[in-house]
């Protein structure tokens, strides 16, 4: 299945191929985000836009439950097609699909439990706590739809089918775009509406991603009959799937910590925060968007051996990634007041979200290369490096930059966290790719070439 374009394609058209709609599909994640946002935003209140920012961190706990399965299973499928082993293929592609249901599951009954104390340690106030609880205790209901939406998204883009994954989550983007303003604005439902389209557009796509498996794929399944508890299955699976959700358990709890150390500065700030990081949420879409896309491609070449074609698509993905960082850095940087007006016309929103956005997107030019160092590590079964570089950028570089930084810079040691927390990261994968590629060219294998002398670190 589409094996000509892992061995066959120009290697710039193989990664476009797969990068582009899966850049598309990540930025459908952002429309979501954003449509919430913008419409909660229209009603002129800020606790409701600041109530959404709140829940957020549990809206990406959600999707770090998916990828357990949708990275992880998805990036020994990919491994796998290369192999021609397509019998454990559907085996993998069943335990992802019921693994994301029992997540699911379990995410909605803990949130519901522990709703209030977790807003609270968010930083939901008085004012804010009513709001996010409404909004909260639909997404809970919605948690099994959520959590499949993201691992079959993965799953689908596993086996090159990255326009049909962009296709399902299209869908459920069209369906809460329409559905945001009748239920927030006409029906006067407020954050509880966004919460509610949301879910129905998770459940859309997911429809949809059952219809493919099961109709249009003879390689996938989510058939009973093919889930089978196997032991390879489930280590390849958790090894790279647990290190990969790391990643959004910790961004869910770093949103959780920066909102408690801006909620210091009231709810306004927490609003600010909230819809300059939607924002900023696109660079940083579109950067992982690329490095998934080409995960596939990865993880094939690797297990057919053909560690030059692989080299050529890590370098061509690097320098796109940088090209397209800086020219939406350029873009929002300069209309960054205008930009945030868009989602709400609170003065003091505006002119605090804009100064925090141009502050975060001065790292968007090289952002792309930790996540592309990332997801090659992914794809080549390596947990332990891709670990390191996870845990860095969301626990062990910012949560110290923002401790240190709140402390003796106050809100503006808040603000410069994450910023100096992506340039500590970004040069920690560079330097753990030069590490890497000197032991390889010292044992005379070259797998991985993102490398200081191609001119890309």
């Amino acid at each position: 299945m589409k094996n000509d374009l892992f061995e066959k394609y120009p290697v710039p058209k193989a990664v476009l191929t797969l990068a582009i709609p899966t850049m598309l599909s990540m930025l459908v994640t952002i429309v979501y985000n954003m449509a919430d946002t913008f419409f909660v935003g229209q009603t002129g209140d800020p606790n409701q836009v600041a109530a959404v920012s709140l829940t957020m961190p549990i809206f990406f706990l959600l999707m770090a439950f998916g990828n357990i399965f949708g990275i992880g299973g998805g990036s020994y499928i990919s491994r796998l097609l290369g192999e021609r082993r397509n019998s454990d293929i559907k085996h993998t592609s069943a335990f992802s699909f019921y693994g994301s249901i029992a997540l699911g599951l379990i995410g909605m009954t803990a949130f519901l439990l522990f709703m209030e104390p977790v807003l609270r340690m968010a930083g939901a106030s008085d004012n804010t706590i009513g709001f996010a609880k409404g909004y909260l205790t639909v997404i809970a209901y919605g948690a099994v739809a959520i959590c499949l939406q993201n691992s079959l998204a993965q799953i689908v883009r596993s086996v090159g089918a990255a326009k049909e994954s962009m296709i399902g989550m299209m869908i459920g983007t069209v369906v809460n775009i329409i559905l945001d303003p009748i239920m927030i604005l006409t029906l006067n439902m407020g954050v509880v509406g966004a919460a509610w389209a949301t879910v129905i557009g998770n459940a859309c796509a997911v429809i949809y991603f059952i219809y493919y498996m099961t109709k249009k794929t003879d390689v996938l399944s989510i058939s009973p009959r093919d889930l089978k508890f196997d032991s390879a299955i489930a280590k390849n699976t958790f090894a790279i799937g647990l290190p990969a959700s790391i990643n959004n358990i910790l961004m869910s709890f770093s949103m959780m910590i920066l909102n408690n150390f801006a909620s210091s500065y009231g709810d306004i700030v927490i609003a600010a925060f909230g819809v300059s990081g939607r924002v900023f949420s696109i660079v940083v879409m579109l950067a992982l968007g690329l490095a998934m896309g080409i995960q596939p491609f990865i993880g094939y070449n690797y297990a057919q051996q053909n560690y030059q074609r692989m080299n050529d698509a890590i370098k061509f993905a690097a320098v796109i990634g940088m090209i397209m960082g800086a020219v939406v850095m350029v873009v929002t940087m300069i209309f960054a007041t205008e930009i945030i007006s868009f989602f709400i016309n609170d003065p003091e929103v505006v002119e605090i979200g804009a100064y925090i956005l141009v502050i975060q997107m001065l790292v968007s030019p090289f952002l792309g290369l930790q996540f592309i160092v990332t997801t090659v590590y992914q794809s080549l079964g390596k947990a332990i490096p891709s670990l390191i570089l996870t845990v860095c950028r969301q626990g062990l570089a910012f949560i110290p930059i923002l401790i240190i930084g709140s402390s003796l810079f106050q809100l503006q040691g808040v603000i410069w966290a994450q910023p100096l927390a992506d340039v500590f990261s970004i040069v920690l994968a560079v330097s753990m790719y030069t590490v890497t590629y000197r032991k390889l060219r010292a044992s005379k294998a070259e797998p991985l070439s993102l490398v200081i002398e191609d001119g890309l670190a």
